[in-house]
């Protein structure tokens, strides 16, 4: 048997946190789990914001420009309002993608009758300033236990929704005890990061919160030691990327 190349390189949960009251959030930095590394992010993958919003809370409108930001929903409702005039619900059957561009405002809220929303927003850095700003907005796939989604992915990627540089997101649901392979893709490092559970990567164990950065290409398996909620990032680390986004830069 061929041992693996396959680096793991592991962080603990992120205590990079912001309390406003309603509305909470805690930044992951994918490239802060390799060490020596001299950027936050991670090639085009800036950062993962876990994000909660109570009932009732609103994120007044404000811009966004030149970084691309992906609300994916595992449960509840967030609802987001725009300048162009879009109502948008996006939920665990739907995706939200900001391609801002040069720039897009927008606000988020919930409603009192809304449950508490945790959720993740992704920042992808475009390859190139000032692009064409727009808005993606419709249904994903139902999620099939063990078995990965293709959520977002460059333009022909064949992914639902488009992002302007080499990064994809796969997200899978585990029940205890089941072992899946990594998405893997050639000159590609995966970023796993754990929404939900305990899962095993390599000799790592990581917990809600937590991630692993796998440098050197090909597949791991994870192994879910509880019921989990997992998704993953294929990043080329070699691509070309803007550092001038409003918040993931």
């Amino acid at each position: 048997m061929t041992q693996s190349t396959t680096e793991i390189h592991t962080a603990p949960r992120t205590d990079v946190i912001r309390d406003q009251g309603g509305f909470r959030t805690a930044f992951d930095f994918p490239g802060r789990n390799l060490p020596g590394h001299d950027d936050h992010g991670y090639g085009p993958l800036a950062t993962v914001v876990e994000s909660v919003l109570d009932p009732g809370t609103l994120i007044g409108m404000h811009p966004h420009r030149n970084e691309e930001i992906i609300s994916w929903v595992p449960a509840g409702v967030m609802r987001h309002d725009d300048r162009e005039g879009n109502r948008l619900v996006t939920d665990p059957e739907s995706l939200l993608v900001m391609n801002a561009g040069s720039g897009f405002w927008h606000e988020e809220r919930t409603t009192d009758d809304d449950p508490p929303l945790r959720m993740l927003q992704i920042f992808v850095r475009p390859r190139e300033l000032d692009l064409e700003p727009g808005i993606q907005h419709g249904p994903v796939p139902d999620p099939t236990s063990g078995e990965w989604r293709h959520l977002f992915g460059p333009e022909g990627s064949g992914a639902p929704f488009s992002v302007r540089n080499d990064v994809d997101l796969y997200d899978v649901r585990l029940e205890r005890g089941r072992e899946t392979e990594l998405p893997a893709m050639a000159g590609r490092d995966a970023y796993v990061y754990v929404f939900e559970g305990e899962i095993g990567v390599g000799d790592a164990r990581l917990g809600q919160g937590e991630s692993a950065l796998l440098v050197g290409g090909g597949s791991e398996p994870i192994r879910a030691t509880e019921e989990s909620v997992v998704v993953a990032f294929l990043i080329d680390p070699d691509a070309p990327v803007t550092r001038q986004g409003t918040i993931g830069r």
